[in-house]
């Protein structure tokens, strides 16, 4: 197609002295066409390799997407690296002796890349020791959220309010993962201290029994353990129960709404401040 182009180019004499740019720009559009067609077939190969349903049910749905995600960003640098030394070459300069001065080159700004050599070699570590992996919320560099991306460099987060963080590998030293096992549910109720505190116990422990059958998340308990601090208006009373992972937030606020219903039913009063305000001039005889 390029040389058709160039014997067209060649019958229109205005058009001659700039035949080679023409056919250089032309070169450089196709490339950057070519790359991005690479890009996006090779992202439908590896998803549809990846993520089809045998595939990810040997490597687990969480293990599946993560390799996904790297390799296709594995493939990103691939294509960009070759796209800019096609383009290079096709604007006439000497890829042959840049690609030769590429290691004096490297030596020279090696001393300065080390982050970048840090963050690759602490995202090989993460993908090999499978710290964490697509979907797991984790904790680490200060924030928490959802993973949506592991790279060879960086790490991307997106947190509850849909902020997204992208944290360099090589910063990330610390992790802590809530999808590895399951999680601790925790629920203090506060009851006044007028309140019948074994009719209170009776009551929790019947909504704990109906938990324990109505909500699946649960897989161990719910347990009331008992009385856990005296504050200055209320008795504390803590429950705690084992759930599958990400599911602590929702059990907790179930098991408040069917205390409280409860609660509310039986007419157990919510503690609140109390203040009882003394008067010191009360029996002395004109106010002393």
């Amino acid at each position: 197609m390029l040389g058709i182009l160039q014997l067209w180019l060649e019958r229109i004499p205005v058009l001659l002295p700039y035949a080679g740019v023409i056919l250089a720009l032309v070169r450089v559009v196709v490339l950057i066409l070519a790359a991005k067609i690479v890009l996006r077939v090779g992202g439908m190969v590896i998803t549809k390799v990846f993520l089809r349903e045998d595939t990810a049910r040997r490597l687990e749905m969480r293990k599946a997407k993560t390799i996904a995600a790297l390799l296709k960003s594995v493939l990103r640098y691939v294509v960009y690296f070759f796209l800019i030394i096609s383009i290079v070459d096709a604007l006439g300069a000497p890829t042959s002796s840049i690609l030769a001065s590429a290691g004096i080159v490297g030596l020279a700004v090696g001393f300065g890349a080390q982050n970048l050599v840090r963050d690759v070699l602490t995202g090989f570590f993460i993908l090999f020791e499978d710290q964490f992996g697509v979907g797991d919320f984790v904790e680490t560099f200060g924030v928490s959220g959802t993973v949506e991306e592991v790279g060879l460099r960086v790490t991307k987060l997106r947190d509850f309010s849909g902020v997204l963080h992208i944290i360099p590998n090589g910063a990330i030293d610390k992790v802590s993962n809530h999808n590895r096992g399951n999680l601790r549910a925790l629920v203090d109720v506060r009851v006044s201290y007028e309140a019948d505190v074994e009719q209170v116990r009776t009551l929790i422990e019947g909504v704990l029994a109906m938990a324990a059958v109505d909500i699946p998340e649960i897989v161990e308990g719910p347990t009331l353990l008992g009385m856990t601090d005296f504050t200055e208006s209320a008795i504390v009373l803590r429950i705690v129960a084992r759930v599958k992972p990400l599911e602590q937030w929702a059990v907790e606020r179930e098991l408040r709404r069917r205390i409280k219903l409860v609660f509310d039913r039986e007419g157990i009063e919510t503690p609140y401040p109390r203040r009882i305000m003394v008067n010191e001039t009360e029996g002395r005889p004109n106010g002393k």
